[in-house]
This record gives structure tokens, sequence and C-alpha cells, in this order.
């Protein structure tokens, strides 16, 4: 399904979401660069963090490219082996995002509640698990999708009411009864939405209630600081994720569900790097480090150039006339 069949419309529609990629990309890779070049950072949270910016990547990758394409080309045809492909890494990564959200949360709650445990428990062999786990479970959700789907091979000449292969409208399709596409959607949002959201909600009973505790404001606004980044995109993943999967399977709307998948698989992914990066002293920090240490890079080589050209002038210029 296309936003607009304006023509007049189409250069702007991939203007905007061919910026907001490239912003989104840009942004990441400057937070894994910033976790990877400073030593301060190599930490368990901002593990967690780098694993989830990676995630967040091939997440945008699965459905902004192709949807950029078909703009440019003026096509919405999607072969049934691409939307299979697309459907199943959409799930993975998605999955994914769900998953170690869930595991920042458990790592917050131990930080904050239980700062004594936290080194022993959080060790990086644990961590290493709990990101491999957050995979596998992805992977299961991406693999229980396809095994329903691939039981109808009946796709041919049909509309998906949105802008990819999304999961829960190739279920629509499949499933003339309500009661069966129901069940298929609720087992699988029970299974990988309810359970890490339910996580989530109660690491962060214990953490406020833990917070409350806490006698001087200066102590309380540290440890809320420190949780609200991941607050923040716990609140717009969830609410507009398994708002669209779980909500198409009460009221079916197409425009409203393509904004709304809109704000998860693109808006989501690009203001989570400003958020764990404005709200977050020691990616700024970082950052400013590493473009101080580019710019004397670029001093010395610029030095280092200017030098050599006075060093060796006849060099230079026999360099200079070859050319």
């Amino acid at each position: 399904m296309e936003f607009s069949g304006d023509p007049e419309l189409q250069p702007l529609l991939f203007g905007l979401f061919l910026s907001m990629y490239l912003v989104t990309v840009l942004g990441i890779l400057l937070i894994i660069l910033a976790v990877s070049s400073d030593s301060h950072l190599h930490t368990l949270m901002y593990f967690f963090l780098s694993s989830l910016s990676l995630a967040d990547i091939f997440f945008i990758s699965t459905t902004i490219p192709k949807m950029i394409m078909d703009i440019q080309i003026h096509s919405r045809v999607i072969s049934y082996i691409c939307c299979l492909k697309q459907m199943s890494l959409f799930a993975i990564f998605a999955c994914m995002d769900d998953m170690l959200l869930t595991v920042m949360a458990f790592d917050h709650f131990l930080a904050i509640c239980h700062p004594l445990h936290y080194s022993v428990i959080m060790n990086p062999r644990f961590c290493g698990l709990l990101v491999l786990t957050s995979f596998l479970f992805s992977l299961l959700d991406s693999q229980l999708h396809n095994l329903t789907i691939l039981q109808f091979t009946n796709f041919k000449d049909v509309e998906v009411s949105n802008f990819f292969c999304d999961p829960s409208e190739l279920l629509n399709l499949l499933y003339s009864d309500n009661f069966s596409k129901n069940i298929v959607k609720y087992f699988v949002g029970t299974m990988f939405g309810i359970f890490p959201i339910s996580g989530i909600f109660f690491s962060y009973y214990k953490i406020i209630s833990f917070i409350l505790k806490i006698p001087s404001s200066g102590g309380k606004f540290k440890a809320f600081s420190t949780c609200g980044s991941h607050l923040s995109v716990v609140c717009l993943f969830h609410g507009t994720g398994f708002g669209v999967y779980l909500g198409s399977a009460v009221s079916h709307s197409p425009k409203k569900g393509a904004v709304a998948s809109v704000m998860y698989t693109v808006v989501t992914p690009m203001l989570n790097p400003f958020i764990y990066s404005l709200r977050n002293r020691d990616i700024k920090c970082a950052l400013k480090r590493v473009y101080s240490r580019t710019v004397q890079c670029q001093k010395l080589l610029h030095l280092v150039g200017t030098y050599a050209s006075i060093a060796r002038p006849d060099k230079v210029m026999k360099q200079v006339i070859f050319m």
C-alpha cells in the first residue's frame, strides 16, 4: 500500500524517508563509534546499548530501503519469496529490540537495587548469554510466523495494507475467520510481547520503589536520569508496535495502521540515538573526544603535508608537473 497516490507528493515522500533513514544510520553509527573508541564506556550497560543500536540498524533496513526504492520506481509489487524474507527479518529484529529492552531493564534493576551483587551477577559471560538468548527467542518468533504462513501458498495478486510485509497483515490475509487469526496473534503477542513488557514493568516497579527510599534529592535525580532514556524508548516502541500488532485483531484501519507502523519502524529507531546521547553525559563526552581527536588528526596531516612541501619543493613541483 502506498502512502499517497498523488504524483507530486512522491518526491517529498522519497526525500523525507531517505533523510530519516540516513539520520538513523548516522546516529546509530556515532553511538557505536563512541562506545567502541572510548575505554570509559567499555561497560556492560553500553554493551547492551551497542547491541540495541545494531539491532535498530537491521530493523529499519528491512523496510525503509525497499519502500524508498518503490517510491522512486513507482512500484508497489513484491514477490512471494521476498515478502517472506522481509517478514522473517522484520520479526527477528523487532523481537530482538523487544528482548534487549527487557534485558536493559533488568540491568538497570540490578545496578540500582542490588549494586553490591551487580558485578557478580552481570559478568561478561552472562551478558553475552543474555544477548544470545534474545537472538534465539527472536529467531523462534520469526519461525513461528514462517511456519504459519507457509501452510498457505495461495498468495497471488493480493494487497497488503501496509508499506511492508507486516506479519499481522499477512495473518489477516491467511485466516477468513477471526477466531483462528486472533488465536495466533494473541499467542505470539503474549509470548513475545506481554511477558517482556511485564518484566520491564516489574523491574521499574522495583526501581521506583527503591528510588523513593533514597533520602537525598540528588541521588533520586541521578537514579531517575539513568533510567529516563530507556523508559522513553520502551514507551515509544511498545506503545506503537504492539498497538498495531494486537490492534489489527480488533479493528482494521489500513491508513491508521500504516501511520502507526511508521512510528515504530522509522521514527523510534531514529529517535533512539538522540534520546540516549542527549540524556547521557558519558555519550556526549565520548563524542566530543572523538571529534577532538579527528580535528587533531586533520591538523597533524595538514602540518605534515605543509612541512613536506617546504622541505622538498623540487619533488612536489615535479609531482605537480607530472600530474
